[in-house]
């Protein structure tokens, strides 16, 4: 059969791990929001899940040098063996881990390392179990390694948090994985020390591998700090840390990460790799290099921004009729449930972002994204200007509404 064009069309059938999964919500709404742009709508937007900082100077100056010396050659699959070793003093400094070079991959950021152990672990039939409210990824990146995504809702009135009493309850003998992201992203929870502890005894008791997310770890407000359960002793038998440099050091579009994790395991993530993407970019990892080693100064005034950015948005929020807020701890989130709002014109949280840039051009994502039906994610990573005019739009939308 031939097409207008006169080209022969071909009749092809996608492969079972393509059909099952689907495109990012968060990318959609991006594209979606670019679009309105480009027509010259002045669009609020909150649906990036980035920092709007650029990335710190000395960084950018290391990647031009690494232009300079034509470091532009194939590197070892895992990372430079500096990097590696980087990755380890910084997570042990920061953290408080204790891992050798060989138990470290450099990854094309945190979703790859995520994705490699995914590959390295599931066979069809076991399951991963994911803390709902979760990051639009994970399940596809489960489905997509031949795995069964297992949800395990967390309440509001608990801040969102994973409990491990609710974990237990949920855990099967198929179960291969437990996914835990700390700060969460879309919620912004923060998972205690004492109770992250108690999350990992029953990963031990059930054998089970314990993923630790740990891509927002520096960005964490009042009383919660920068924690990785990697820093319990006796840990690293069933754990897996997924880190990125992504949202700490403003490099999103570098995709630099990292994994963590026992030696075997590493290997296998290793031998993965060597046969799908090679190596991480040459120049972004002398770039990720000086990362690590350098000064952290961007970090506190990244922090000390969102953090003033948060309470606006929060008061802002609350001040609105029928919505609510819990207060993330982390991140650079907030989660509202809009579900009093939802109506014939907007039946979920879907609709209710489509309307919302439709009619007042700001852009959010949909909660049901998120696996959390009611709720829209808006990312506080803009100006405060942007904020004050996005929550202008929000308050007449939802008085409207009301």
């Amino acid at each position: 059969m031939e097409s207008a064009t006169g080209m022969k069309e071909e009749i092809f059938e996608l492969a079972d791990r393509v059909n099952r999964i689907s495109v990012s919500q968060t990318m959609m709404v991006l594209q979606e929001a670019e679009r309105y742009k480009a027509r010259g709508v002045d669009v609020a937007d909150f649906g990036p899940g980035e920092p709007d900082f650029p990335t710190p100077e000395h960084i950018k100056l290391a990647a031009i040098k690494a232009l300079e010396e034509n470091r532009t050659k194939y590197t070892a699959t895992p990372g430079i063996a500096p990097l590696r070793q980087a990755v380890c003093d910084w997570h042990a400094a920061q953290l408080g881990s204790s891992y050798q070079v060989t138990e470290c991959i450099v990854t094309s950021g945190g979703k790859h390392a995520i994705y490699n152990a995914a590959c390295a672990l599931l066979n069809s039939g076991d399951e991963v179990i994911i803390p709902a409210p979760y990051w639009v990824s994970y399940p596809d990146i489960v489905k997509a390694a031949d795995g069964t995504p297992v949800f395990v809702e967390t309440r509001a009135k608990d801040g969102f948090r994973l409990r491990a009493a609710d974990l237990e309850k949920a855990l099967t003998p198929k179960t291969k994985i437990v996914i835990a992201n700390s700060p969460s992203n879309p919620t912004g929870a923060v998972i205690p020390p004492d109770e992250f502890a108690r999350i990992l005894e029953v990963c031990k008791r059930h054998d089970t591998w314990l993923l630790t997310d740990e891509c927002y770890s520096h960005f964490t407000y009042g009383d919660a700090k920068p924690y990785s359960v990697a820093s319990l002793p006796g840990s690293k038998d069933w754990l897996i840390v997924a880190g990125s440099l992504s949202k700490t050091f403003a490099m999103t579009g570098w995709r630099i990460g990292y994994a963590l994790a026992p030696k075997p395991l590493v290997d296998a993530m290793t031998k993965l790799q060597s046969q799908s993407t090679s190596n991480p970019n040459s120049i972004t990892q002398y770039a990720a290099l000086e990362a690590l080693r350098g000064p952290m100064d961007s970090v506190a005034a990244m922090l000390a921004e969102y953090a003033r950015r948060r309470e606006r948005i929060l008061a802002g929020l609350r001040a609105i009729p029928g919505v609510t807020c819990t207060t993330p701890e982390g991140a650079f989130y907030v989660f509202p449930d809009i579900s009093k709002h939802l109506d014939a014109g907007a039946a979920d949280s879907t609709a209710m972002a489509r309307v919302l840039l439709e009619r007042e051009h700001v852009a959010v994502v949909p909660g049901d994204a998120f696996g959390a039906p009611g709720h829209l994610r808006i990312s506080y990573a803009t100006s405060m200007e942007r904020i004050e005019e996005g929550l202008r739009r929000l308050t007449r939308f939802f008085g409207r509404a009301a």
